[in-house]
C-alpha cells in the first residue's frame, strides 16, 4: 500500500513537471519584449537525464538551408535539392501574399518588399507585418533599399531586433524613380559608395548579411567589378538578376554571369531572372551550379511552381493545376487582397497586377479581356470564362520569348 502511494507521487511528480515544461514552452519565456530570442535554455531534470530545449531562430534556419548539400538529381535528390526563395517584389510580396502562396506549397524562404531607408525613416508597419505576424513557418528576409549610410545602419540594427533571418541589401531595382535617387540599381554606378555601405552594413549586422544584384546598370562589362566588390566583403549570400538596370525584365537573361559569381565567390549565390517552369529550373540549377534559385513573376503565375521543382528534383511527375485550381487561386488573392473601405474600380485595379503575370499563362485573349473590366462582376465573368474547366494547365508564359537557357557555346 505504501509503496503503491510511493509510485502515485512520483507519478503526479512527473506529470506536474512535464505540464510546466509545456507551459514554458508555450509562453517562450526566452522572447524579449522586442521579439527576439536570448540564449537562455530550457533545462528539464529526469533523474540524471538532463533535456534540452532551445527555439531555432530564423537565422540559424536560414544558415542550416544555406549550409545543406548541393542540388543533386537522381536517388539523393531528396535530401539534396535547390534552396527555393520568393523574390522580394514591392508591393506583392505582403503577408497577404505570402499567406496565400504558401498555401500552394511555397518557398523554402521569403523576403519581404524592401525597406526604405532615409535619413529619419523608420522600418514601415505594414511590412514588420510579414515578419511579425509570418504565417508560413518559414524564415523571411528583410530587405534594405537607400544609399544614407547612417540611415541603413540604424534600420539594420532596428529590424534585428524582430525575428528576421537576415538583412537583405538591395541594389537591383530597376524603377526609374529609385536609380535616379542613386537607391537600388542606381548604387551600381557608384562602386565606392556600395564598397562603403557593404563594410558598415557587415560591422552593424550580427545575423547574416546578403546582398541582391543585377549585372550592371548600362552593361553586363561591369560585372567584373562588382564581383570583387562583392568578394571583399564576407556577405552569406549574394542574389544575382542576371540583368543590367537598364534592361528592365526585357530578353536577353545572362546565365553565364551567375555561373561566373558561383564559380568566382565564397559564399553562397542564388540565380534570380526568368525562371519559369520546373525543367527549365533544374537545366538553370545544373549549368550554373548556384546554390538556390530566387523566382518572383514567376510565382505569382504559378503558386505551384516551388513544389514542382521540388518534384522535379525528386524525379516525380509533376502535378499540374486544372483552369478551375487556377480560378480558385485567383479568388484567394481577391479575398486576401480586399481593403475594407476601397472602392470597387481601386480593387479591381489592384488584382489587375496579379492577373498581369497569371495571364502570361493563360493567354493573349485573357489578358486583353481582364484588362479592361471595371467591375467585380466582370473581373470573375472574365476569370470564369477563361478557367472554369479541369483541363491541366501548365502555366508557362504562352510565348516565351526566351525558350532555351541564353549559355553561349563556349559556356
Amino acid at each position: 500500500m505504501r509503496a503503491a502511494r510511493s509510485n502515485a507521487r512520483i507519478i503526479r511528480t512527473r506529470i506536474f513537471l512535464l505540464i510546466v515544461i509545456l507551459l514554458l514552452i508555450l509562453k517562450n519565456p526566452n522572447a524579449d519584449e522586442d521579439g527576439q530570442e536570448d540564449e537562455n535554455e530550457l533545462f528539464a531534470f529526469g533523474g540524471s537525464t538532463r533535456l534540452t530545449m532551445r527555439r531555432v531562430t530564423p537565422s540559424e534556419t536560414f544558415l542550416q538551408l544555406l549550409r545543406s548539400p548541393a542540388p543533386a538529381c537522381g536517388a539523393e535528390a531528396s535530401e539534396r535539392r535547390p534552396v527555393l526563395a520568393l523574390a522580394p517584389m514591392q508591393d506583392v510580396t505582403t503577408l497577404q501574399f505570402m499567406r496565400v502562396i504558401s498555401r500552394h506549397g511555397g518557398p523554402d524562404v521569403y523576403w519581404t518588399e524592401y525597406f526604405r531607408v532615409h535619413g529619419d525613416s523608420r522600418p514601415e508597419k505594414w511590412i514588420l507585418d510579414s515578419i511579425t505576424k509570418n504565417p508560413t513557418g518559414r524564415p523571411v528576409i528583410a530587405q534594405l533599399i537607400g544609399n544614407d549610410i547612417p540611415a541603413l545602419v540604424r534600420n539594420a540594427r532596428l529590424l534585428q531586433k524582430y525575428p528576421v533571418a537576415a538583412i537583405d541589401l538591395n541594389l537591383g531595382c530597376p524603377a526609374p524613380i529609385v536609380y535616379r535617387k542613386c537607391a537600388g540599381g542606381g548604387l551600381l554606378r557608384e562602386p565606392q559608395k556600395i564598397d562603403a555601405i557593404l563594410g558598415a552594413l557587415r560591422d552593424a549586422v550580427t545575423i547574416p548579411f546578403t546582398v541582391k544584384t543585377r549585372i550592371g546598370f548600362e552593361s553586363p562589362g561591369e560585372f567584373d567589378a562588382l564581383l570583387k566588390l562583392f568578394a571583399k566583403h564576407p556577405i552569406d549570400l549574394l542574389t544575382v538578376h542576371a540583368r543590367t538596370v537598364k534592361q528592365m525584365y526585357r530578353p536577353g537573361v545572362r546565365y553565364d554571369l551567375i555561373a561566373q559569381a558561383a564559380r568566382e565567390l565564397r559564399c553562397p549565390v542564388f540565380a534570380n531572372g526568368n525562371v519559369h517552369g520546373a525543367p527549365q529550373a533544374q537545366t538553370l540549377i545544373a549549368e550554373t551550379g548556384v546554390r538556390g534559385q530566387m523566382i518572383g513573376r514567376g510565382a505569382i503565375r504559378n503558386p505551384w511552381l516551388f513544389d514542382q521543382i521540388r518534384a522535379q528534383f525528386r524525379g516525380e511527375k509533376i502535378k499540374l493545376p486544372t483552369g478551375r485550381d487556377v480560378l480558385a487561386y485567383v479568388r484567394e488573392l481577391w479575398e486576401n487582397e480586399i481593403t475594407p473601405g476601397v472602392k470597387e474600380s481601386s480593387q479591381v485595379m489592384r488584382m489587375k497586377k496579379f492577373m498581369n503575370f497569371i495571364g502570361e499563362g493563360v493567354g493573349e485573349k485573357f489578358l486583353h479581356d481582364i484588362r479592361r473590366v471595371n467591375t467585380t462582376a466582370d473581373f470573375f465573368r472574365v476569370c470564369e470564362s477563361y478557367l472554369a474547366h479541369d483541363e491541366p494547365m501548365t502555366l508557362e508564359p504562352v510565348s516565351i520569348a526566351e525558350t532555351a537557357l541564353e549559355l553561349p557555346a563556349a559556356f
